[in-house]
């Protein structure tokens, strides 16, 4: 079963690059994401509403606010801003530096071995990331700079989810993260960003994926992965993510499949495997 969510969340998220870079064309990256995850949260709310889950305790719902500001809220605002300025493949890549993070962090507060095996895993699939991709950084330090702390703040979300989080059910635990996280983008949004919206039929169904499959669906499983693997193998497996962006791009957006591509998913998927078994 959770082999069955990664392969499936790879999927989603992989493809979603796809989608995102393409919801810039018709969305400010505030307005976007605020939508994105304002509706996400109605959809779960009802949905835990008609199954009758109980709240979250109140002991816990501090964390739960902690970890959306991080992982949602900020993580989603950095992420969906830097297709303004960077390629999907460089945001890709730079956003999945993730797995490096949360190993690191997992070694100090969650007291998760850091083996040779599991290291060499990581920098094997961090290095096919950066092969995968392929990017010339010249002059694009400052701009690299947004994605990299979007990586950072999703890494110390996940951390906070393992050790404080992760008895909670996948549901509702994802459910009131996106309700958080909503209210603070929708505060951010109409107190200083900037909204550009421009409906088309590519538009609803950039935000319709982005609400009911990347967000509602995907933190479920992301919240359901977390809560039965190691939060550095989990965040290690999900390298597989820019794999899929490539494919995607190449058969949505008619970009090239090139030699060092496949070399990286290769060095992907072999440091995923790695980690896997370490």
């Amino acid at each position: 079963m959770i082999a069955r969510a990664l392969v499936l969340l790879c999927l989603i998220w992989g493809f979603n690059f796809v989608v995102m870079k393409t919801a810039n064309f018709y969305f400010s990256p505030e307005i976007f994401v605020t939508y994105r995850f304002g509706f996400g949260a109605a959809i779960l709310v009802a949905f835990a509403y008609f199954r009758k889950l109980p709240l979250p305790p109140k002991n816990l719902w501090g964390w739960i606010a902690l970890s959306s500001a991080f992982q949602i809220s900020l993580g989603a605002m950095l992420c969906q801003y830097s297709f303004k300025f960077l390629p999907a493949g460089l945001v890709s890549m730079l956003n999945y530096t993730m797995p490096v993070w949360v190993s690191i962090l997992a070694y100090f507060f969650l007291k998760e071995p850091l083996t040779k095996k599991k290291i060499f895993g990581i920098f094997m699939a961090v290095f096919g990331v950066a092969v995968l991709m392929n990017v010339n950084v010249n002059s694009k330090f400052l701009f690299m700079l947004i994605p990299l702390a979007a990586a950072v703040v999703w890494a110390i979300g996940n951390i906070i989810l393992k050790l404080k989080l992760s008895k909670l059910d996948a549901i509702t635990l994802t459910t009131w993260q996106m309700v958080v996280g909503a209210i603070i983008l929708a505060i951010y949004t109409i107190s200083f960003g900037e909204i550009e919206v421009r409906w088309t039929l590519i538009s609803v169904a950039c935000l319709a994926y982005n609400v009911i499959i990347a967000s509602s669906l995907a933190f479920v499983l992301w919240a359901y992965i977390l809560e039965h693997m190691e939060a550095s193998k989990a965040s290690i497996s999900v390298l597989g993510v820019p794999v899929v962006g490539v494919l995607g791009g190449v058969i949505f957006l008619g970009e090239p499949l090139t030699f060092s591509m496949i070399c990286g998913m290769i060095l992907v998927l072999g440091g995923i495997f790695l980690v896997q078994h370490s």
